[in-house]
């Protein structure tokens, strides 16, 4: 009956998959994700947001619209809040502008219905279509390369260096670093030694290796009372946000979310071999729509702009291929409103060295990208390296296409350019000369 079920609902034989393989699957996105759940409330602590409440708005978000997503879409993809949207919320609105939360809230919940109405009106599919295949090759490795750089930096083997303003070296004798190391090779000659559910099993292990090296930290208790989210839900403040003089700080929210999720899905799916042979996701208007409506719902509750996060190429890498990976994921997050002092004893030295090989495996698009042609090798290439450089892969996206744009018009084979691309043009210019100021 349990498999009649799960494959009327999720199809997975059509799929090349089994009910075992998609849960191991949603407990890797799961274990690989649990960091968004300590980082996220943090940053909008700093925002004035009461932390325990809001800890457990960003976990009822993070797995209800997770699990929507798997539902109704059938994709492999979780969703939390973005943290570069938490990061803007936090520091650049509040502590920087001095606007109130409840005001940058409002701008979530109008960028939301941006969202949808891109959705609906077809113009995000339309968007997709348009953008050249050689920015679409270069999003798998520059989501792959982010990935690795944020696996890097949570294992302490690169930091950032206030004296030179650049990335180097971290403390690689410390045992955090040490820790993380011994994991980085445990999964490599896992995965080396095709061992289905490499990263899993690696993230167990280094997490009790963590234990005598006093890095795991044991918990006092099991069980937690999940607290109220009275004090952050239905508090955003809509009409104050609908401001003129705020237009600017809207589009930061909005073109940078739409190309990471653009970005996110094209990279997983390009993982899982779901593209068809144009580099497009059959049937994106239903994450799309998943996407925009967690935001929209999340903005109620105090938590910015839900996005699909880049840690779901984790459990695409262990085969996940359909939505109840998603779900179980889902369903995995729900259970530490009332675990989370077991779940949190997972470090990031566990999951950190499982960031940097899914980075690895994401690399190969970049095979099919023409470097014979510099107007399609230069959008890619800048795509990739400005998504690292500025931490930020709507970035990337954006400038890959004005790139793309200009060096073909001006190398004289404008008749390459769809006309769609010039009215695309537009506002991601607008955009960046928002930025500069």
């Amino acid at each position: 009956m349990k498999g009649k079920w799960t494959e009327r609902l999720f199809r997975l034989k059509s799929n090349h998959t089994n009910v075992q393989t998609e849960l191991i699957a949603g407990l890797t996105i799961f274990m690989t994700m649990l960091y968004v759940l300590i980082v996220v409330p943090g940053m909008l602590e700093e925002a004035g947001m009461p932390k325990g409440p809001v800890t457990v708005a960003v976990i009822l978000m993070t797995a209800v619209v997770t699990i929507v997503m798997g539902l109704y879409s059938n994709r492999p993809f979780a969703l939390a809040p973005g943290l570069g949207s938490v990061g803007f919320l936090a520091i650049t609105l509040v502590v920087s502008e001095g606007i109130p939360w409840q005001v940058g809230m409002g701008m979530v919940f109008i960028s939301g219905v941006l969202f949808i109405l891109f959705t609906v009106l077809g113009l995000r599919q339309l968007i997709v279509k348009l953008m050249p295949p050689a920015i679409k090759l270069s999003i798998g490795a520059g989501v792959g390369l982010f990935i690795a750089l944020i696996g890097f930096r949570n294992a302490g083997l690169v930091v950032a260096s206030e004296d030179s303003n650049s990335l180097q070296l971290g403390d690689i004798g410390s045992p955090n670093a040490v820790l993380a190391l011994i994991g980085f090779f445990i999964m490599s000659i896992l995965l080396a030694r095709n061992v289905r559910g490499h990263l899993l099993i690696g993230i167990i292990i280094v997490t009790i290796i963590g234990i005598p090296m006093g890095i795991t930290t044991l918990p006092d208790k099991i069980f937690s009372v999940p607290q109220s989210i009275a004090p952050v839900a239905f508090e955003l403040d809509i009409i104050e946000a609908l401001k003129i003089t705020y237009f600017p700080f809207l589009l930061a929210f909005f073109i940078p979310d739409f190309f990471s999720s653009l970005g996110t899905m094209l990279g997983v799916a390009g993982k899982g071999n779901m593209l068809d042979k144009d580099g497009n996701l059959p049937k994106i208007d239903k994450p799309f729509s998943v996407d925009a409506g967690g935001t929209i719902l999340g903005s109620f509750f105090s938590v910015p702009v839900m996005t699909t996060y880049v840690e779901s190429a984790a459990g695409v890498e262990a085969g996940g291929r359909t939505g109840l990976t998603a779900v179980s994921a889902g369903i995995l997050f729900l259970l530490t409103l009332f675990i989370t002092p077991l779940i949190f004893i997972i470090p990031t030295e566990a999951t950190a060295p499982a960031l940097i090989l899914v980075g690895l495996t994401m690399l190969s698009a970049v095979r099919n990208i023409n470097f014979n042609d510099v107007t399609e090798s230069l959008p890619a290439f800048m795509t990739i390296v400005i998504t690292i450089f500025t931490f930020n892969f709507g970035n990337g996206i954006a400038a890959g296409i004005i790139i793309y744009v200009v060096v073909k018009l001006f190398s004289g084979r404008y008749k390459e350019l769809h006309w769609g691309l010039y009215v695309l043009l537009i506002p991601l210019i607008i955009y960046f000369v928002s930025l500069a100021h």
